[in-house]
């Protein structure tokens, strides 16, 4: 018999989300991935496709014990320090606090914006009142705001993305605190890319489910596929939110505020009352083992270990499984307009992208290649 070599792990430094971690890279391996996943600390990284624990609670000691049984380890990445060069020597500068307007706090609360939002304008605005230290914020004109964006842009290298959120976070400042007209403050924006979302098939869906033996995972991918759900819709659901005599589930509180209304499945609420049997959830329909609401991190786990399973080789995220659902309808004739409402779009346009993935207009047309050699 033939034994199949061990797979090499390997541990080597690095920076995640800003912080000094230790990745442990190895091929995937079900019962390694499981080994992993029980290390205290330890994190995946879709962005790194690997693992990784923050530098504070790494033990190499510790590492070595649980998981040298598997394979071979590789650590000489840790050991390695390099010389230091005038052009590597990089200065961390530590961020000034700054006098944070109450009422710009007080605005954010009051049209109820997410935690992410507010989080996300307030770090933002407190890089422009840095920016502007010496000055009154009410005196900044829009030529200003314009030169202090193009510096992000050329010396940060910003995404068009980030470009949006600084500048919304500062017109949220003049419109909406101060109460300035919009014409007033008119910042030129990034035209945005156009990328079409990744869909799996109908057979790649059912190879996930099918090999997914927790209930509850299960019940996971289902719902998000099934819904057309986001991360955070899911993570939100409460048992009420299931309402299986109305054969709909409730989904509140989503982006932009909106509540809104998805079909349940007849095969949903089958996986979701055999759930109930084993786990008895108390207040949240996914909860986690101490009864807290499911994170998201744990989703994306749950995601990406189920793709594996199936033997799938492309990155998989839950947002895949939100894109399959509209995706899918579209190509079963249902109308534009009523996955606008499922999806929780404000708008059509938003939705419309989804007639560039979908193989509904493809059909329509014969190829011209398959023209020439059937005409031979």
């Amino acid at each position: 018999m033939i034994m199949k070599p061990k797979s090499k792990i390997i541990l080597e430094p690095g920076n995640h989300q800003g912080k000094d971690v230790v990745f442990v890279k190895f091929p995937f391996d079900s019962e390694l991935e499981k080994a992993v996943n029980l290390i205290d600390g330890a994190r995946w990284s879709p962005d790194e496709n690997a693992w990784y624990i923050h530098k504070s609670k790494f033990n190499l000691n510790s590492i070595f014990n649980k998981l040298k049984q598997f394979s071979f380890i590789d650590y000489s990445a840790l050991m390695y320090k390099p010389p230091l060069k005038a052009e590597r020597i990089i200065v961390k500068t530590v961020k000034q606090k700054v006098n944070f307007p109450k009422s710009y706090l007080n605005k954010l609360d009051q049209r109820r914006y997410s935690n992410s939002t507010k989080s996300t304008y307030v770090n933002y605005f407190s890089d422009f009142i840095r920016y502007f230290k010496d000055v009154d914020l009410n005196s900044i004109g829009v030529d200003e705001i314009n030169n202090y964006i193009l510096s992000l842009i050329k010396e940060s290298n910003i995404s068009a993305s980030q470009q949006n959120q600084r500048i919304n976070a500062i017109k949220f400042y003049y419109e909406k605190v101060l109460g300035k007209e919009k014409k007033f403050y008119n910042i030129e924006r990034p035209i945005k890319s156009r990328t079409l979302p990744n869909v799996l098939s109908a057979s790649e869906i059912k190879m996930m489910i099918d090999h997914t033996g927790n209930i509850k995972h299960k019940c996971i991918i289902s719902l998000l596929y099934s819904g057309g759900l986001r991360r955070s819709e899911l993570s939100n659901l409460r048992l009420n939110d299931i309402l299986s005599q109305r054969m709909l589930i409730k989904i509140q509180n989503s982006k932009g505020n909106m509540d809104r209304y998805v079909g349940l499945s007849e095969f949903m609420l089958k996986l979701l009352r055999q759930y109930y049997k084993v786990y008895k959830p108390k207040e949240w329909l996914i909860e986690g083992q101490r009864g807290e609401r499911y994170s998201g991190t744990s989703i994306l786990k749950v995601v990406k270990t189920s793709a594996n399973n199936a033997g799938i080789s492309r990155r998989v995220t839950p947002h895949m499984l939100r894109h399959s659902f509209a995706t899918h309808h579209l190509e079963k004739g249902t109308d534009l307009r009523y996955i606008q409402e499922f999806l929780g779009h404000s708008s059509t346009k938003t939705t419309e992208i989804y007639t560039h993935v979908a193989r509904t207009d493809f059909s329509k047309f014969k190829n011209p290649l398959d023209e020439i050699y059937n005409n031979r």
